[in-house]
């Protein structure tokens, strides 16, 4: 999965490539405060994981399924554990939750606006609202506990046609 952020020379907001688990396909997919991002060829739902700053934080987070923002560093032994754990998060319950990572080196102001005293830190936002927060790292299995009940419920097939159709 390539979750690397390229600016769009046609709109402001940022395109995020995804691939596609199930045939390999690349995905455009730009931020949408409405339903999640499924792949254009054969239809599956993506795993939604992105980076965002802090030009593109509000607009990266303003989205319908649960929001887990991941506060990092590169230099960060345990942040570099809890990474490929929120990437399988995404894969698992693609559709239902999208993974913001932040770098706080670079993003200082959002460090602090999140409280990030320490990291690897995990917000857990819905509707915009932090809900919870996760500070360090914890073995996958505790990890996902902690999540999986902030997620909304599964879309049945017939409802995630009638979203795609408005």
């Amino acid at each position: 999965m390539t979750n690397e952020k390229r600016p769009d020379p046609t709109t402001a907001a940022p395109v995020s490539r995804l691939s596609c688990p199930h045939c390999g396909s690349v995905n455009r997919i730009r931020p949408s405060a409405r339903g999640a991002p499924h792949c254009g060829t054969c239809g599956k739902p993506l795993a939604w994981v992105v980076n965002a700053d802090q030009e593109t934080f509000d607009v990266e987070t303003n989205a319908s399924p649960t929001v887990v923002l991941d506060l990092w560093a590169p230099w960060c032994g345990p942040c570099r554990i809890v990474s490929p754990m929120l990437d399988a998060f995404a894969r698992k319950h693609a559709g239902r939750v999208k993974v913001v990572k932040v770098n706080v080196d670079d993003n200082q102001q959002l460090a602090l606006r999140f409280d990030a005293m320490s990291i690897p830190t995990m917000v857990v936002l819905k509707d915009g609202k932090a809900v919870d927060r996760i500070v360090g790292a914890m073995p996958q299995p505790a990890l996902w506990a902690r999540l999986e009940p902030h997620l909304k419920p599964p879309k049945t097939p017939t409802a995630a046609k009638a979203d795609a159709a408005r």
